[in-house]
């Protein structure tokens, strides 16, 4: 199998004031590339936080982490952000755009970063925008847009460098179902068409259903992993 995502014996805890949270205990997870995957429990289950230790946002207390081959426990933080910033892209619930920028400079922003020629980026940026249906929003800036609006702008972004892995976490939370579902199957197309591997935290039924995986946490543990051969829904 190719494996793009291992995780072995990966434990994180929290202190809230004098008081110890264990977040995840022993977590053992492989993913493959190409792989559709939601991540589903309660609030506080630790999904987010299996998220956030994938995405090399924060660090395991125990165990390792191995994603597109790197071992997260041989690389600094310098090495840590350029495999960010190449390797995986970011949808965050709350959009995290830069309210100053534009729609197309919020996209181009990770390309100017990875030092992509201006011309590429502006044609990639307005590309990657058509094609999730903001047409005639290239100008706006996060505050005119609406919240589904803003939420394809983070979803442009994530994908318009082609990374290996995509995590999102809660991608439809903001959204009504049929533009969630939109996006949804505008992520569907790109799994299926570059093999960009999708990770989601989710409580959204909609999601699940969508996946091809669907793995279950419970106060920090992997409680069911389900594989589907194909998504009941959006095929």
């Amino acid at each position: 199998m190719n494996e793009i995502v291992t995780c072995t014996g990966v434990s994180k805890t929290y202190r809230q004031g004098k008081v110890a949270v264990k977040a995840l205990t022993d977590i053992e997870l492989t993913v493959e590339k190409g792989g559709f995957i939601a991540l589903a429990g309660p609030s506080g289950s630790g999904k987010t936080t299996l998220l956030n230790l994938i995405g090399g946002l924060d660090r395991a207390d125990s165990g390792s982490i191995t994603v597109g081959g790197f071992s997260y426990a041989n690389l600094n933080n310098a090495q840590m952000a350029d495999l960010r910033l190449n390797q995986i892209g970011f949808i965050f619930q709350s959009y995290n755009l830069i309210p100053v920028l534009s729609a197309l400079e919020n996209v181009e922003y990770v390309m100017l970063l990875q030092g992509v020629d201006a011309k590429e980026r502006r044609r990639r940026a307005e590309e990657i925008l058509d094609i999730v249906g903001l047409q005639d929003k290239h100008d706006r800036r996060p505050a005119e847009l609406s919240g589904g609006q803003q939420q394809r702008v983070a979803v442009a972004r994530a994908i318009v460098s082609n990374p290996a892995i995509v995590l999102a976490d809660e991608p439809t939370a903001n959204l009504d179902s049929k533009t969630g579902e939109s996006l949804l199957q505008l992520m569907r197309k790109m799994n299926r068409t570059r093999s960009v591997t999708f990770i989601f935290s989710t409580h959204d039924t909609m999601v699940m259903d969508y996946a091809r995986r669907l793995i279950m946490i419970r106060d920090g543990r992997i409680s069911r992993d389900d594989r589907k051969p194909e998504a009941s829904t959006g095929a």
